[in-house]
């Protein structure tokens, strides 16, 4: 055993519950590519700035937990505790909102890291898959990320997950209802921490977990009661295509996510199989994030989904992804002329698409069979000194037990024949 172990709050994704994660990830990613989504990867790492004025200074993430540090250059960075800022501001680097089609969609996949007390479904280093549409305001782009991610969680047999949604207004109506809810707030018995947040920015009072806070928000003012007309026909075209698309929602008036930049259409994603932490992704749009880092005006919206919660989700609903066998055919050689044979025939078989792994270090017939086994493949290629003589591997069918000759020279399409 090492003497160093992973940092407190992390975790190594290692086989095979790694394919897992891969399938979910490849899942998640599949109908963004169908609608036009391009990859986007940004650093690990940013200036603290950009997530102190993107995310917000009265957001948890920001005040408590962020990891930042000092560069030998005294410059001031933090790991990325999530990937909107990271993403628009690459966007708005490269110029892409000027290339004249827009919006400009993106979506990226990644690592993320907020220092949290860990615990199941919650941890300081975590996995995301994320979308935003960059540039344009439309109802239809809002209800087209919500389906996306709908048909992804689908497409993963995934059955018993909620969506909540909620209108957050915009800079035309918030103002009032933001008034209003600072009165009604200022009234509760709170600490001095939640003050403070009632003037910085109060609908973060309503995101607030802690159960003696939620008792007390009943009756607190809806912000549904304070949109403009605007906000309200834009709040119900969003409603009107996803009921078009299929996609049923729960209408949640005290949804308002952990970040200060959303504005109108808010959503998130919930599994009741994961007990407390049962967001399993969730997004927005975000109309002025792009000022706020100092970029032009270029509404958008977009979400996040976790790669973490989903697994738990589908551990939850004991769902079982079909994944393909890691390995296909495991060649088995006995000698030393067989070991140099069959590294060729695995090199052929790899080159025309079919997974194959070799018996390496020696082994005896025994042990290199008991790999092959364990390796999950379907096929064991066995080969000695008298085969190689005759031309011809032994094609075991692990499943079955069947072994048959074949020709080496028609190796390649024999495997591929059968595998099919």
């Amino acid at each position: 055993m090492s003497t160093f172990q992973a940092p407190k709050g992390t975790y190594d994704l290692l086989p095979p519950d790694s394919a897992v994660y891969l399938a979910v990830r490849e899942a998640i990613a599949a109908p963004l590519r169908r609608a036009g989504y391009g990859y986007v990867e940004t650093p690990g790492f940013e200036n603290v700035e950009l997530f102190s004025r993107g995310v917000g200074e009265s957001t948890d993430i920001v005040t408590k937990e962020m990891y930042t540090f000092t560069t030998k250059g005294g410059t001031r960075l933090a790991l990325r505790p999530e990937g909107t800022a990271s993403v628009l501001r690459a966007a708005l680097e490269a110029n892409l909102h000027k290339a004249g089609n827009l919006p400009v969609k993106l979506w990226y996949s990644g690592s993320y890291y907020r220092y949290e007390r860990p615990q199941a479904g919650r941890y300081r280093h975590f996995s995301q898959v994320g979308a935003e549409a960059i540039g344009a305001e439309d109802p239809l782009l809002d209800a087209e990320l919500i389906v996306l991610a709908v048909d992804a969680y689908r497409s993963l047999g995934l059955s018993d997950f909620r969506l909540l949604l909620n209108t957050l207004g915009d800079k035309t109506c918030r103002p009032a209802y933001r008034a209003a809810l600072q009165d009604f707030l200022r009234g509760l018995d709170l600490d001095e921490d939640t003050r403070k947040r009632i003037e910085i920015n109060p609908l973060r009072v309503l995101d607030d977990k802690r159960a003696a806070v939620r008792a007390q928000l009943t009756g607190a003012p809806r912000i549904a009661d304070h949109l403009c007309e605007e906000c309200k026909a834009y709040h119900e075209q969003v409603r009107e295509q996803l009921t078009a698309a299929g996609v049923r929602y729960e209408d949640d008036p005290h949804l308002v996510r952990g970040l200060d930049y959303y504005t109108r259409t808010t959503f998130e994603f919930v599994h009741d199989g994961l007990g407390s932490q049962s967001a399993v992704g969730g997004g927005g749009r975000y109309d002025g994030l792009s000022e706020m880092i100092g970029g032009p005006e270029l509404p958008s919206v977009g979400w996040a989904l976790g790669v973490d919660r989903t697994v738990l989700a589908l551990k939850a609903e004991g769902v079982e992804l079909p994944l393909p066998r890691a390995t296909d055919v495991y060649a088995v050689p006995l000698g030393e002329e067989a070991r140099r044979a069959l590294f060729t025939a695995v090199t052929a078989l790899r080159r025309d698409g079919v997974a194959a792994d070799l018996a390496y270090g020696g082994r005896g017939m025994k042990n290199a069979m008991k790999s092959a086994n364990r390796s999950g493949a379907r096929f064991a290629l066995v080969a000695g000194e008298r085969d190689l003589a005759d031309g011809v591997v032994q094609l075991k069918d692990l499943d079955s037990g069947e072994q048959t000759p074949v020709r080496l020279d028609e190796l390649v399409a024999t495997v591929k024949e059968r595998l099919r």
